[in-house]
């Protein structure tokens, strides 16, 4: 436990030198421009202060919707995003993707309490720069903070591990969502909200058809003939939450 406080303290200390000189080259008037998304109001209020009370950076906007954020950096061009991969609208990974388009040069920190072995190799193909886990502590997530904005790569331990994993079992990391295009994972998270065919292809612009054709392709791929069973194996791999329940 010892050693992997000293390494966190160690590494924020090195990022905020880091920081430092980058600011004594180009003057102190540089601000690190920060987009956050995040769909949990106290949490997302929660990081909005933490960056507020970071030397160099600054609140860009923030919003708890995909599609939003999507707009949002679009419209801000941000330096940094930290991203929470379950949002509505728009799915984490898929926001990633359209960002690199987007938005080429920004540094996207995933920030989130839904890590296993797919979805972090989703994030991270798809262009984060780094993930911590939600469960992580506050010196954790500066560190991260600090080395993304910098330049750097930076993984919580959980997600260490779980790359590690992937590294030692690769035909376990390609199993899953990999296996799907871009189309056919929003065409899954969708029926999994329990959308109609034709709602999905009027929320994604597209024919009844051309949906259908997706439902069916996806399932295909993925051996499931039941939405219930797609549902489960959805919440497994962290495309959709898992229902919350209710305590009246």
């Amino acid at each position: 436990m010892n050693s992997i406080v000293f390494r966190q303290e160690f590494l924020l200390k090195i990022a905020e030198w880091l920081f430092r000189l980058r600011l004594s080259f180009v003057g102190e008037c540089i601000m690190t421009k920060v987009i956050i998304i995040e769909d949990q109001t106290a949490i997302r209020e929660m990081l909005e202060l933490v960056i507020q009370g970071e030397e160099g950076f600054s609140v860009a906007g923030s919003t708890g919707d995909g599609f939003e954020g999507l707009e949002l950096c679009e419209k801000e061009q941000p330096d940094l995003v930290i991203l929470d991969i379950m949002l509505p609208g728009l799915h984490g990974v898929e926001l990633l993707r359209r960002l690199q388009k987007s938005c080429p040069e920004v540094r996207v920190l995933v920030f989130s309490g839904h890590q296993n072995t797919v979805l972090v190799q989703d994030a991270v193909g798809a262009g984060a720069h780094g993930f911590v886990e939600k469960v992580a502590s506050l010196t954790e997530l500066k560190t991260g903070i600090r080395v993304v904005a910098n330049g750097g790569t930076y993984f919580g331990p959980e997600v260490a591990a779980l790359l590690r994993e992937a590294m030692i079992n690769p035909q376990k990391a390609t199993q899953g969502l990999n296996v799907l295009t871009p189309r056919e994972r929003e065409v899954l998270r969708l029926i999994t909200e329990s959308y109609s065919t034709k709602q999905i292809g009027v929320k994604l612009g597209i024919s009844a058809k051309t949906a259908d054709n997706h439902r069916t392709n996806l399932m295909r791929k993925l051996g499931i003939r039941d939405v219930v069973s797609l549902t489960r194996y959805a919440i497994q791999l962290g495309l959709v939450e898992e229902p919350r329940t209710t305590i009246s």
